[in-house]
This record gives structure tokens, sequence and C-alpha cells, in this order.
């Protein structure tokens, strides 16, 4: 069987919705002992029940990835619950719309300690055990907004830069102990955050904005975000063996065939 995880123990963050919860759910179907990682632990047990459902393995964690001595905690948990973590996706984060003048300090210190010192976090709880066992899969979920800019996501593209640069050195620097990490840079996903976003910010033009929105990316429409669970799948397997420290843009022509 193609990109099969059987016996391999997966650690999601952000797992109780959108992007992680697909993720989730998608690498439990291929034989991964799925460790639901999220801030509400009451949806994580919800998407751990989902995934139990259907005669997959799963398990919730209530997790705050902002706070270290949680993150390692729960890491230390699982190893010796589970004996090994083979497999790490970052897809945890927070959104913000504002460009310098209108991002607070508070607004910026918020999206610095969940976006970028999260990925941290884990990064560094997980790869000691990754090491010892001389293997080890990391994904990290960057975006296009590292990349180009984004009016009115200053903030937001800032953690983003850092997500994608860490990416690179830990591949660099871990090469040598078996472990591989690459990023994954989405450009819009239809989200349940993209959904609440419109009615929030656009009430009575909900349709009128997820159609513009839409048509920002070439290809005319959203990702799912089953789309970019099968990017993760492909890169967490062993088929991709012979790839790290490469960022993967899934953005429907975003960076290449806007003009």
């Amino acid at each position: 069987m193609l990109f099969n995880l059987q016996g391999k123990v997966a650690v999601i963050t952000g797992a109780a919705s959108g992007i992680g919860r697909a993720i989730a759910i998608k690498l439990a179907a291929q034989g991964a002992y799925v460790q639901v990682l999220d801030l509400n632990e009451s949806a994580a047990k919800a998407v751990a029940d989902e995934i139990k459902s259907q005669n997959f393995l799963a398990q919730a964690h209530a997790c705050n990835v902002a706070t270290q001595a949680e993150v390692k905690a729960v890491a230390q948990k699982i190893v010796d619950q589970r004996a090994h973590i083979d497999i790490l996706v970052n897809s945890a984060g927070i959104a913000h719309i504002g460009k310098l003048e209108t991002t607070s300090e508070a607004d910026f210190d918020r999206l610095f300690q969940v976006n970028v010192k999260g990925v941290y976090n884990t990064m560094q709880a997980v790869i000691p055990f990754m090491k010892s066992n001389k293997k080890g899969v990391i994904v990290n979920l960057a975006s296009v907004a590292a990349f180009v800019g984004i009016s009115d996501r200053f903030a937001y593209s800032m953690t983003k830069g850092a997500v994608a640069s860490m990416t690179i050195s830990v591949a660099k620097d871990y090469i040598q102990d078996g472990i591989r990490c690459n990023s994954i840079s989405p450009g819009r996903v239809h989200t349940p955050f993209v959904d609440g976003f419109i009615k929030a910010n656009y009430p009575g033009k909900e349709q009128e904005m997820f159609d513009k929105l839409s048509k920002t990316q070439p290809i005319g429409r959203m990702a799912t975000p089953e789309e970019i669970a099968n990017l993760a799948l492909y890169l967490c397997s062993d088929e991709a063996a012979f790839i790290t420290g490469t960022d993967y843009p899934i953005d429907g022509g975003f960076l290449t065939l806007n003009t």
C-alpha cells in the first residue's frame, strides 16, 4: 500500500479543526496512531472519537503549543505510552488582519507566541526522541503569505516567514540524524475560520466576498482541507524519503500565475 503509516505515531497540532483535523483523519486512515493536540480539549476529543469510530487509532491531548512546559509534558506522555514519535505536523496557528500601524504590540506577541514559538516548542520537544530513533518526519504549515506581500497581513506574514526559515534550518541541522523537515504553503483554504471571518466582517455580503476571495487563486476556487492533507500525507510517508528542506506551495497558481 502506498503511503503506508502502519506502526507510526503521528503528533498533529491544531488538529481539532480545519487543516489539522483533515490531516489527522488522513494519516489515521493510512495506519498512523494519531495524537490529536489542540487548545480546545473537547474539540480534540471529538476528532479522536471520529477517527476511532472508523476503527482507526487516535488519542486526544489538550495542549497550548505556546507553553513550552506543557508541550514537553505532552510529548513525554506520548513517548511513555507509545515508545516513539515518528511524525510531527505543526498545523496550529492563528490569523490576524492588519498592516504594521494597525498591529498592536499585544497582537504581534500573540501571533508570535502561537505561530512561531509554538512551532519551535513542538520541534524542540519531539526532535530528541526522533534523534534517539535515528528517524523522523516534520511537516510545518507555512503559507503563501511567507513569500509574497498580501495586504493587511503584516504579523501573519511575519510568522509564516519564520516557519519557512525554521524548516530549512531544522532540515539542515538534523539530516544526519535521519530527520526530514519540510513545509507546506497553502493559498486560501475553505475552513470554518474563513466562513467565520467573512460573516463577521462582511455581513450581508457573505457570498460576494466568498466568491471574491476564491478568485484570488487563478484556479478559481479555494483549496479544501483534504487537498492539503493529501500533500501532508505524501511528505510524511516513506515515498517522500528523498525530500527534505523544501517548501511546497499548494495554492491554485497564486504564487506563479497571478500577474
